[in-house]
């Protein structure tokens, strides 16, 4: 598994974000220098001030010198704005910029309060859904249709790129590329309710190899489970109104609400990035998950304590 990276701005690592920081630190650089030599001029007006009172100056002298200061300090505010002008027009042609045939798409979809995730093919049969956890190839171009399903969200990966708002009603894509491996946390970054700070998802950009790898094992249908256990957990899932909002594919289990279980234990974090995905936090989750998150979809779901075990393996079986 790929490295966990410090998620920021200053820390790109891709074209798009690489353009993000540069600029950044331009504007940084550019105020940060505007700035000093404000202080100074300012500074150097109040003890032209005090010594001017000390002394005979005539009004002509300083009307000229004003008058100079502040045509040079137009000039250099037009040079300066249009010099920033042009270093935008630039970094937004660079992340305008990619695009190939051999783009890997996704489709995201927003919810209150949870990333769907849906790798798109020609083929229906071939496509796959997860959920806050988004696989993709280094060095190769991937494409990000992005939507919501309720209220306006915004996809943001500080690493990757910069932000793109969900409304809906309106799909728009985002063009993003990883240069290195590693996992790149994102998150909604417009309020969407109650829960927005816990919506977060996981980028994981890993080798073209173990990309297909995985996406070849996220193509495929639930296993059935091998332990007496883990066949009493398939049972007491499928008895219960978790397959009405679940799918988990090769079963029954067909619902649209939640997200796709399909292969759940592949993945690193629970309920959009609010838990870590182990069996004592999933049990907390599956008995109670008001308690944890207040406000979503999921209700309570009072289960027996050795019902709740053989579930918890059956899940856990699902990678």
């Amino acid at each position: 598994m790929p490295l966990r990276a410090f998620e920021s701005i200053l820390e790109p690592a891709g074209p798009q974000a690489a353009s993000i920081a540069w600029l950044w630190w331009v504007m940084f650089g550019t105020a940060a220098t505007v700035f000093t030599v404000v202080i100074v001029a300012i500074g150097a007006a109040v003890i032209r001030g005090w010594m001017r009172a000390r002394r005979t100056t005539t009004p002509d002298t300083d009307d000229t010198l004003l008058s100079g200061a502040v045509g040079a300090a137009v000039a250099i505010t037009t040079l300066i704005l249009v010099g920033l002008l042009i270093a935008t027009m630039w970094t937004t042609r660079t992340m305008l910029s990619l695009g190939a045939a051999s783009a890997v798409s996704i489709s995201v979809t927003g919810h209150q309060w949870w990333w769907e995730i849906e790798y798109e093919e020609a083929t229906p049969s071939r496509r796959v859904k997860t959920a806050n956890e988004i696989h993709i190839p280094t060095g190769r171009p991937v494409v990000f249709k992005v939507q919501s399903r309720d209220v306006i969200h915004s996809f943001w990966v500080p690493n990757l790129h910069g932000k793109r708002d969900l409304v809906p009603g309106i799909s728009t894509a985002i063009w993003l590329e990883a240069d290195r491996p590693g996992i790149y946390r994102g998150q909604c970054a417009e309020f969407c309710g109650r829960q927005h700070a816990h919506m977060a998802f996981d980028v994981v950009a890993e080798s073209d190899a173990e990309f297909g790898k995985w996406l070849a094992a996220q193509r495929e249908s639930a296993h059935e489970p091998q332990s007496t256990e883990g066949r009493r957990g398939h049972d007491v899932f499928m008895s219960r109104q978790c397959v009405l909002c679940h799918t988990i594919r090769g079963t029954a289990a067909n619902g649209g609400v939640g997200p796709d279980l399909t292969h759940l234990a592949s993945r690193a974090t629970l309920a959009a990035g609010t838990l870590p995905n182990s069996r004592g936090h999933m049990a907390g989750w599956i008995v109670n998950s008001q308690a944890i998150k207040p406000g979503n979809q999921m209700p309570p779901n009072p289960v027996a304590a050795d019902d709740l075990q053989s579930l918890l393996t059956y899940l856990e079986g699902l990678r």
